[in-house]
């Protein structure tokens, strides 16, 4: 993670930098994940799954929210359509990228 304020690389996710003490709160640790169909957390196309995902939300908030649209003018079913044509599905390799880059450094004991 990079300092906004001086540029100097920070050791793990801070709230403050060590060096110049800005706000570490607008940077971010890297690139934004892709849109994709979920393969871990599907009903029916894993839509759902890639929005919760890629937005950093439950997937049940979607799918309520999903729901809704639907029965509220049918516009959620073209959508979803839509979306589950268009979208890509993840693939196992970025799957595991995710995953490990997810996952807590561990620290060797000595």
């Amino acid at each position: 993670m990079f300092c906004p304020q001086c540029g100097r690389e920070q050791a793990g996710k801070v709230n403050f930098c060590c060096h110049c003490g800005a706000s570490m709160a607008g940077a971010s640790s890297g690139p934004r994940p892709r849109l994709m169909l979920s393969q871990d957390d599907k009903k029916i196309g894993g839509v759902c799954g890639g929005f919760a995902k890629y937005f950093g939300v439950d997937a049940t908030l979607v799918r309520l929210a999903w729901v809704m649209l639907a029965l509220l003018g049918g516009w959620g079913v073209i959508g979803y359509l839509v979306a589950w044509l268009i979208i890509p599905a993840e693939k196992q390799e970025e799957k595991a990228s995710s995953a490990a880059a997810s996952r807590p450094a561990t620290v060797p004991s000595s």
